[in-house]
């Protein structure tokens, strides 16, 4: 009997493939990163290709680590960095462009045409979303309008769309396939899941399948969709390095953490920090409307079972932040190393720093913001710009918690959190100083690629329930609040401050 599951977790840096055992915990693990490119001020874009050249090489080394054979795995699932979009030829795999990634402002002007009858909200109640440059529906649109040729191919049947998830399980299981000689395949399943597809603006929150007025709005033909599936089924069998083992399970990123948090009951809530920072709360089977700058998404659907949906507070820049500072200030070479930078001052010696490099998303949604550092005066060096640079991300973080309380009508008692930056242990304690709240690490912090392999293995019978996988759980590390109420109060109005310059930037 197979001993283990395994995620392949494709990101916006990077890509890690995890094998974890029957008590969740990391058996063998490898990760590499991808070009982000930049075409133009606010465009980001990743080349398909090489996104699954990183899927195969994490794989390969994964499994050599361990010794494993696909004969020791029961099951794979798949979790992706959501919203980046990837068109491509359903003959030949190749892709029409570059991936248009979530972050990518370039659609500004289709939202701003689309939200002029009927304001931001004018889809809100079909599909759970304001209309934002983050959503895939834009995208494809702008593809099929941009890339010669692209729209009548598209209308021709030829060419297909998916999210990551789609276009990596596509290719794990088979791609374009071969039709001649002994070495003929079956092409790739096309598929998506239920919470990739609620972000793409094209699906109906309650029906879970695609909608004829979203597509007609979007211009985007309905032969080029994926079939949507639950989070939790076979969708194939994988070819290659994995050839014969099911392919079982799909969340995009942020949802498998809410799943491998287990966050099973509705009021539960996780926060992951990553490139951006997301929380998410568990409101159960019914869609919960947000009046306070939230988005209202598929938390995950098991099998034949009700979809269960979530409230989302989506934070743009979080680790990314951290990257940039390595990446284009040069100040620091590791990310790692942003802590050991941070703790040379005692604190942000009055720097607020507000990374709206591609606009405010929750609970704003202000496309026309940029970034801005605020504060600054003789006395500030690299120091307090290391700190204000993670302290972003804590008071992003108070911002989303806060219309999440007013939603959700409860106010949180403790956060689950997870994502590469839970290792900062002077962030953490800043986070859980400005909530006011206790903020806990699981032991196992891997909780997105976890939750993509609990749900490829519930649909293979690897754990018989969501009990059991509760019973997986276990606190890691807990940080609890120390700052003074007053101090937390007076420095947050200086960041509510801060960010108010940010608006009206392209305006």
């Amino acid at each position: 009997m197979p001993k283990y599951v395994a995620a392949l977790d494709q990101g916006t840096t990077s890509t890690r493939f995890i094998v974890f055992d029957h008590a969740g915990s990391v058996v063998a693990a490898d990760q590499r990163e991808h070009e982000q490119i930049y075409p133009g001020p606010g465009w980001v874009e990743h080349d398909p290709i090489a996104i699954w050249t990183r899927c195969q090489e994490v794989v390969r080394a994964a499994m050599a680590k361990a010794s494993l054979t696909p004969a020791d795995l029961a099951a794979v699932g798949v979790t992706n960095q959501r919203e980046t979009t990837v068109v491509w030829d359903r003959h030949t795999g190749q892709p029409i462009h570059n991936a248009i990634v979530w972050q990518d402002t370039r659609t500004a002007e289709t939202i701003e045409e689309l939200a002029r009858n009927g304001g931001q909200d004018r889809f809100r109640s079909k599909v759970g979303l304001p209309l934002a440059t983050y959503f895939s529906g834009p995208k494809v649109r702008w593809l099929l309008d941009n890339v010669p040729g692209a729209r009548d191919r598209a209308e021709a049947g030829n060419l297909i769309f998916g999210t990551i998830d789609s276009w990596v399980i596509w290719n794990l299981t088979g791609g374009a396939g071969k039709t001649r000689g002994a070495g003929s395949t079956r092409g790739g399943v096309h598929v998506t899941d239920a919470s990739n597809a609620s972000r793409t603006m094209l699906m109906n929150l309650r029906t879970l399948d695609w909608d004829p007025e979203m597509l007609a709005v979007m211009g985007v033909p309905a032969a080029m969709l994926p079939t949507i599936r639950s989070s939790s089924e076979v969708y194939g069998h994988a070819v290659g390095d994995l050839a014969g083992v099911p392919v079982s399970g799909d969340l995009g990123d942020q949802q498998a953490a809410l799943f491998g948090q287990t966050c099973f009951s509705a009021g539960e809530a996780k926060n992951t920090y990553g490139t951006g920072c997301f929380m998410l709360l568990n409101t159960g089977a019914e869609p919960v409307a947000s009046k306070s700058g939230l988005l209202t998404t598929v938390g995950y659907r098991i099998g034949s079972e009700p979809a269960t949906y979530a409230l989302e507070g989506s934070i743009a820049i979080a680790g990314a932040l951290v990257q940039w500072l390595r990446d284009n200030l040069y100040l620091i070479d590791t990310s790692a190393e942003v802590e050991t930078l941070a703790r040379t001052v005692d604190d942000n010696g009055g720097v607020y720093f507000v990374p709206a490099f591609s606009g405010l998303f929750a609970p704003y949604w202000r496309s026309d913001a940029r970034g801005v550092i605020a504060g600054l005066t003789q006395y500030v060096n690299r120091g307090h710009i290391a700190r204000a640079v993670l302290e972003a991300t804590a008071w992003q973080t108070r911002e989303v918690l806060e219309a999440m309380n007013a939603d959700s009508g409860v106010a949180l008692k403790a956060l689950k959190v997870d994502g590469g930056m839970v290792h900062d242990e002077l962030l953490m304690q800043f986070q859980a100083d400005v909530l006011g709240v206790s903020v806990i690490r699981p032991k196992v912090a891997e909780t997105t690629a976890l939750g993509a392999a609990y749900a490829a293995g519930l649909a293979v019978g690897f754990w018989s329930s969501q009990d059991e996988l509760r019973a997986n759980w276990v606190a890691g590390r807990e940080w609890r609040p120390a700052m003074d109420a007053s101090e937390r109060e007076r420095e947050y109005r200086l960041w509510k401050k801060a960010v108010t310059r940010t608006f009206d930037w392209l305006g």
